[in-house]
């Protein structure tokens, strides 16, 4: 024979439901008069249903014949009340749209690959870093959590590759998974941004010579997204080693002097378990360093005029360009308006061990004409600075 069935009905889930608020007297008669035992406590009603009536047996069952016996033209229409709020944006925060729409701009196209990844090939670009291994993966090939953007874009290339795509750019936004006993479910998961180019620099063309892909071209573009934050002497890079990148081709993104990526090219012994087909170029960084900009200065244009002194200095080889640059805008200050390295030189004429640098300064102030003797005084504040700083002399 069949049991009567035993069910709690809450005072909220009926109202939250009905939209409406029934009296507890017109509840409690309609469930009895339905031939239901009910029992009340703490806006909560026990109710025990007739044995006959075994369609009853779940709360929402209950909360229906309610509204029924109640009768569906006495609960009013009212519309559900939604307060428009306006969404916290800082003027300084930059959109991941904006990100990935300048990618785009410079010839990249967007990978999604999966986080799950081939232990094994996870192993050769981070050797004996422990990952998040799943305990039912689809695969043996996905078992694993990926470590870095590297792996899934590494297999991309080859993939294209193995398909006669002589020419790789692709960028992809994604998540890593680090072991971490101090983060939730003992995993961190960070939001990364990277990026890998293979092949020639551009798409073959008559006017043009072909050339194959280097470091300073993956550099170019990235140095172009970190642009859009309006800060870029806050980003430096500095010579590194990864386990993944080919020694003397890796450098260290850092921000503020924090690394928050690494840059450069795909160790040798990395392009035959890949499936690479020639120089492959890859970098990642954090992308939460990277989605705050500096909010633009407006300042007036000099109508005086400018001028350009050119330096060639010779240092020792161990000395980064970078470092020698910044020396100079500290020095130069307000006047100095631009500066570019054109020229890096080894060789005849050159002292081994040293190398020359070929550095033009631009000089401009905003409310008068520079005179020859403020440009020497300028000129010669830089050049002690930097016979200090890095024992640098003029190239004769």
């Amino acid at each position: 024979l069949p049991k009567a069935a035993k069910i709690t009905l809450r005072r909220n889930k009926l109202d939250k439901t009905l939209g409406h608020h029934i009296p507890d007297a017109d509840v409690v008669e309609i469930l009895q008069r339905l031939g239901f035992s009910v029992e009340s406590a703490n806006d909560t009603w026990l109710v025990t249903t007739a044995t006959y009536r075994f369609d009853m047996a779940i709360e929402e069952d209950l909360i229906e014949e309610v509204a029924r016996i109640y009768g569906y033209n006495n609960i009013p229409n009212t519309a559900p009340q939604a307060a428009l709020t306006m969404p916290d944006h800082k003027e300084a925060d930059i959109s991941l749209k904006r990100v990935r729409s300048m990618f785009v701009a410079r010839g990249f196209q967007e990978a999604v690959t999966y986080s799950f990844v081939d232990p094994k090939m996870q192993n050769l670009v981070h050797p004996g870093q422990e990952a998040m291994v799943l305990p039912n993966p689809i695969s043996i090939e996905m078992s694993a959590m990926r470590l870095s953007m590297f792996t899934g874009l590494l297999t991309a290339v080859g993939y294209n590759q193995s398909r006669q795509q002589g020419r790789v750019r692709l960028f992809e936004t994604g998540l890593r998974f680090v072991p971490d006993a101090q983060a939730d479910s003992g995993v961190r998961q960070q939001a990364m941004l990277g990026a890998v180019i293979s092949g020639v620099q551009n798409e073959e063309h008559w006017s043009m010579e072909s050339k194959t892909v280097d470091f300073f071209d993956l550099k170019g573009d990235l140095e172009a997204i970190l642009g859009l934050t309006v800060a870029a002497s806050e980003f430096s890079f500095k010579g590194a080693t990864h386990p993944a990148l080919h020694p003397g081709q890796c450098a260290e993104i850092l921000r503020n002097n924090r690394v928050i990526g690494y840059i450069g090219a795909i160790h040798p012994s990395l392009e035959k378990p890949f499936g690479l087909n020639g120089k492959t170029i890859v970098f990642e960084l954090e992308l939460d360093a990277l989605l705050h900009a500096r909010l633009p200065l407006a300042q007036a244009v000099s109508k005086f005029p400018a001028n350009r002194r050119d330096i060639a200095l010779v240092v020792d080889e161990t000395v980064s360009a970078a470092d020698v640059m910044n020396l100079i805008r500290k020095v130069g200050e307000n006047q100095l308006v631009g500066l570019n390295l054109f020229d890096v030189y080894q060789g005849k004429g050159v002292e081994p061990g040293k190398k020359s640098l070929a550095i033009a300064l631009t000089l401009q102030d905003t409310t008068r004409t520079l005179e020859e003797k403020d440009i020497t005084e300028t000129m010669d504040l830089v050049l002690s600075a930097l016979k200090t700083e890095f024992n640098a002399s003029l190239r004769d």
